[in-house]
């Protein structure tokens, strides 16, 4: 009985890791935010213009993504065309690397209504979790996600839906917190490989899970959010990184001496989104600074007054109309950045 063992870590009511290896996720904060972590069931049929699904992309591992299809496309043109292929979001979700899954309600209304308006095929990926996979894993699987659709573009294997609706020559990466990360990592491989008919037209990470083993000052001074605290950092991280390493390792750290130099990377445009109150918030702005200084093409949006993570929080998004507001601006920038590119 889970009562019996002894807890070796547990983070902020989310984790807990037993001394013989075992990992249980079951959410231990309040109830009433616990339905943002139950699973949504897939439906083939359209509910408020969006149907979903789960793929197995890679069959040897058990590889498995989300597809949100909108079902309406483009609008016709004046001469009544219409292009009927759609841009494809490649999303990777949040968690420290260590929670979370692509089909928590915590994503559900957030990306049926980006694939809605956008609009665009969102594609999520079923990332392995840490401590059981420690990193790279997660880079690897994001990694795959992206191959596979490169082997779509090609017409193998064969998915009707998405390969007669889809725009392989505009697909975006996108991530939430240590999503983000993911984001950067993709695409530096992405890169440097082969990806054919595919071709990566923008990176997306919001929020990204930027830090270094020396504390910002933000991480010193900003409050601490439902979705961000200084446990889950140091906590998730020290068992979602490399056996000895620290946050200074170039996952968590992409601008640190140990990382490549960015100016040799092959990066796609990006959008890099930023909360003004993120307790991240200003190693997120370092990354900023070296993009621009490496010479890449990065855009910078911030949400004034909100902490990381918050368009996700679906009681405050509902309540608060400055949440709302301010998860409204955040979507429609990323609209218009796919929509430019």
């Amino acid at each position: 009985m889970a009562q019996d063992k002894k807890i070796a870590e547990e983070v902020s009511g989310w984790l807990r890791v037993y001394e013989d290896g075992s990992v249980d996720r079951t959410w231990r904060g309040p109830q009433e935010v616990k339905f943002m972590a139950d699973r949504v069931t897939p439906h083939d049929e359209f509910i408020n213009g969006v149907s979903t699904r789960d793929l197995t992309i890679e069959p040897n591992s058990g590889l498995r993504v989300r597809v949100y299809l909108p079902e309406k496309g483009p609008e016709e043109e004046e001469d009544g065309a219409s292009n009927a292929k759609l841009p494809i979001i490649l999303h990777f979700h949040g968690g420290g690397f260590c929670i979370s899954q692509a089909d928590w309600y915590m994503y559900y209304p957030v990306y049926s209504e980006l694939a809605r308006q956008t609009p665009a095929i969102v594609i999520s990926v079923y990332l392995r979790l840490a401590p059981e996979h420690r990193l790279p894993a997660a880079i690897d699987d994001g990694q795959m996600a992206l191959l596979w659709l490169s082997s779509l573009a090609r017409a193998e294997p064969h998915e009707p839906a998405l390969i007669a609706g889809a725009d392989f020559k505009r697909v975006f990466l996108m991530g939430d917190s240590s999503g983000g990360n993911l984001v950067h990592e993709v695409a530096a491989r992405g890169g440097r490989s082969d990806l054919g008919r595919l071709k990566l037209s923008g990176a997306i990470p919001i929020h990204p899970g930027f830090v270094r083993a020396e504390r910002s000052r933000s991480e010193l001074e900003q409050p601490e959010s439902p979705f961000l605290t200084l446990d889950m950092v140091d906590k998730f991280l020290s068992l979602a990184l490399p056996v000895g390493s620290t946050k200074d390792h170039p996952i968590t750290w992409p601008v640190g001496p140990a990382a490549p130099p960015l100016r040799k990377l092959n990066l796609p445009p990006m959008l890099l989104c930023v909360a003004e109150k993120d307790l991240i918030r200003d190693t997120e702005m370092e990354y900023y600074e070296a993009m621009k200084a490496a010479g890449k093409d990065v855009e910078l949006f911030v949400s004034g007054g909100m902490t990381h993570s918050f368009y996700l929080n679906r009681i405050a998004v509902e309540v608060d109309p400055r949440t709302k507001l301010e998860t409204e601006r955040l979507f429609q920038e990323i609209m218009d950045f796919i929509n430019k590119h």
